[in-house]
């Protein structure tokens, strides 16, 4: 099965099955903690794994189809990623 996956597919599959397992962890040590100062302290830690996985999981993306899209496409999508980042700071 995993012969048949494309290597870009299944690091992006991977990095998000990682942000995943690390946002159910947070959510177990905030229940653990039972205090709204420490869960929130937590909560703002993973303010800083989700823009590197979108950034991450985006750029293996972009380079495992580089060679079939043109550059200014590329160059549309890394626009994309960027307001939703300048969208996410600004809040």
């Amino acid at each position: 099965m995993w012969q048949i996956l494309e290597r870009a597919v299944l690091g992006m599959a991977l990095l998000r099955i990682l942000s995943g397992s690390i946002e159910i962890f947070a959510a177990l040590l905030m229940l653990k903690a039972n205090q709204i100062e420490k869960a929130l302290v937590i909560n703002s830690s993973l303010a800083l794994v989700g823009p590197f996985v979108l950034i991450a999981t985006t750029t293996i993306g972009l380079v495992g189809i580089a060679d079939k899209i043109s550059f200014t496409k590329i160059l549309w999508i890394l626009l994309g990623v960027a307001f939703i980042l300048i969208g996410i700071k600004s809040r």
